[in-house]
């Protein structure tokens, strides 16, 4: 009874799943070395893709629990309070200086002034401009350690996902630091027109939930799927995955936008709440960059992984080199006429 439940499995996996049925094929192969052939054993590209879609997300989750990769999550926070304090040490004072002088060089705040000293509330006059100061900085610190931490962060992540799953990857580095800047750049430009151009069409209720995360997302998938092939992948084994994978890549971009709406949340949050704006704010911060390295994370998987299966298939088609046979009337006459090296048998 085991045996044909087993069977009647294996002929279900078989019959449903051509991924699995090739996965099956390859470790019969395996075992019994290349001697099998099977009809319709190859996957279909939809199947095998769906299978690195997954395998590369759940990859990317578990990576996201390596203490190298939550090291790194918490470096826009070291970096944001090291310019804070820097900042601060040489600046403070003249700021806050010249923000008092603009509060009561202003007429009308200076009625405000006085009118919340009848009140009984005058000392908040004097938190006003240290407020101020932290709210006008803060952004600009949170997006110059974010910016840091993107061009640090990416190279570390695919290196790491290189050095553990694909060491026998060969490096062909088709795309240069330079390169990749233009390449960001570009695609930087070009989604902000198309957001421009689509801006009309926000009025309608469902696109407003679908075209800015369509372009916020192959903006995503241009810049990390170039960076996850910089070192490994040719020019032009690059431009034949994003041929290939074009809308798979999309979709993770996608996915890894609607993620990254996640801390706007934590913003909006403290924003309401201003006592709790010391705490959320770093929370925000932290989760954009965990979201941002498993995206990192996710696209250097389904790159990599993509990369390694080109080659194997360029490997594969590739035309055995012709051997020339013998022929016996050479061989013949090879035998008849011994060389120096391999003299006569003495009569």
């Amino acid at each position: 009874m085991g045996v044909r439940r087993g069977a009647s499995l294996a002929a279900s996996i078989w019959r449903t799943s051509s991924c699995a049925r090739w996965m099956l094929i390859k470790l019969i192969r395996q075992w019994y070395g290349n001697r099998v052939v099977v009809a319709g054993s190859e996957p279909s590209r939809y199947a095998c893709a769906m299978t690195l879609f997954l395998d590369s997300f759940w990859r990317a989750v578990a990576y996201c629990l390596r203490p190298r990769v939550i090291a790194l999550s918490f470096l826009p926070l070291v970096i944001m309070v090291a310019l804070a304090l820097g900042l601060g040490y040489f600046f403070w004072t003249p700021a806050l200086d010249w923000v008092r002088g603009a509060l009561d060089s202003t007429v009308w705040l200076t009625h405000l002034w006085s009118w919340m000293d009848g009140i009984g509330v005058g000392n908040l006059t004097t938190v006003a401009a240290p407020l101020i100061i932290i709210f006008t900085v803060t952004p600009l610190l949170v997006i110059v350690s974010l910016l840091v931490v993107a061009m640090l962060m990416t190279p570390a992540l695919a290196g790491l996902v290189a050095e553990r799953r694909f060491p026998q990857l060969e490096r062909k580095r088709g795309g240069s630091v330079l390169t990749g800047i233009l390449w960001a750049l570009g695609s930087a430009v070009l989604a902000a027109i198309a957001l421009l151009i689509s801006i009309p069409l926000w009025l309608v209720p469902p696109l407003i939930l679908i075209l800015p995360p369509l372009i916020w997302g192959w903006l995503t998938y241009r810049v990390m799927a170039f960076d996850a092939l910089a070192d490994h992948a040719s020019h032009d084994e690059r431009r034949e995955i994003f041929r290939r994978h074009r809308g798979w890549l999309l979709g993770i971009g996608v996915l890894s936008g609607y993620l990254g709406a996640v801390p706007s949340v934590v913003w909006a949050s403290g924003a309401l709440f201003a006592a709790a704006f010391v705490i959320l704010v770093p929370v925000a911060i932290w989760i954009y960059t965990l979201v941002f390295a498993f995206s990192s994370l996710w696209f250097s998987h389904y790159c990599l992984a993509a990369l390694q299966d080109l080659r194997a298939q360029a490997g594969a088609a590739a035309p055995a080199p012709d051997v020339v046979p013998l022929t016996p009337a050479l061989s013949n006459d090879l035998d008849s006429h011994p060389t120096a090296a391999t003299p006569p048998l003495a009569r």
